[in-house]
């Protein structure tokens, strides 16, 4: 095992203890995934983010078959269809997060933008918020809809499930699932409120500074 993938298996541990302990997921629920030079490491099925061994976390081969650790989670369709549609993606972060869960299940935002653009960071670190439609957790079906959005959003959410944020590495992606949940609060909290939203140029202005994320 390579000193790098060492540096991961610890790194995912305690950053997904990190996001246990701040209630951005409960139980057993959420996974993550990062991706290695020849596979992937996962979060193992019916495991708990805030108390993964990294010894045991499940390695992925290039073509995502199991090859050690505990059995990966069920998952695997929507982290697979992520990693082939964001190809310079180094991580996938799942979560159940309360805010960013209630905003997938609401019928009266696009599914293409979920979310106004209320801060600067959620342009900067989410951009674009999809919706794509409910599939039963884990069936495969999820890697089709996923497949015809993912290329433009790296964040989706899951309809009545919760968020899919990919990122270049494993931090960012971290970085941008806690942007989104934090949005997603404000959204909620500020449904029906006159709320004033960054102008198009505004947006377009940080785009062109830091990018479309």
């Amino acid at each position: 095992m390579s000193n790098e993938e060492n540096r991961l298996r610890e790194q995912l541990c305690l950053l997904a203890k990190s996001l246990f302990d701040r209630g951005f997921t409960v139980g057993s629920s959420g996974n993550i995934s990062v991706r290695l030079a020849d596979g992937y490491l996962v979060t193992p099925t019916n495991s708990c983010l805030g108390r993964l061994d990294p010894a045991r976390l499940s390695r992925l081969d290039a073509e995502w078959r199991h090859r050690d650790g505990d059995k990966p989670t069920k998952e695997i369709p929507l982290h697979r269809a992520m990693f082939g549609a964001r190809p310079r993606a180094g991580a996938v972060v799942h979560l159940h997060s309360t805010y960013a869960t209630a905003v997938s299940c609401l019928d009266d935002v696009d599914p293409a933008n979920a979310l106004p653009p209320l801060t600067p960071y959620l342009v900067m670190r989410v951009g674009r918020l999809a919706i794509v439609p409910y599939t039963t957790p884990g069936d495969p079906a999820v890697e089709h809809h996923i497949a015809a959005t993912a290329p433009r959003h790296k964040a989706i959410l899951l309809a009545n499930h919760g968020p899919v944020v990919a990122d270049a590495t494993l931090e960012a992606a971290v970085h941008a699932a806690e942007e989104l949940e934090e949005s997603a609060r404000l959204f909620i909290v500020t449904r029906g409120m006159a709320v004033r939203t960054l102008t198009p140029a505004q947006v377009g202005a940080l785009e062109s500074q830091f990018g479309k994320a």
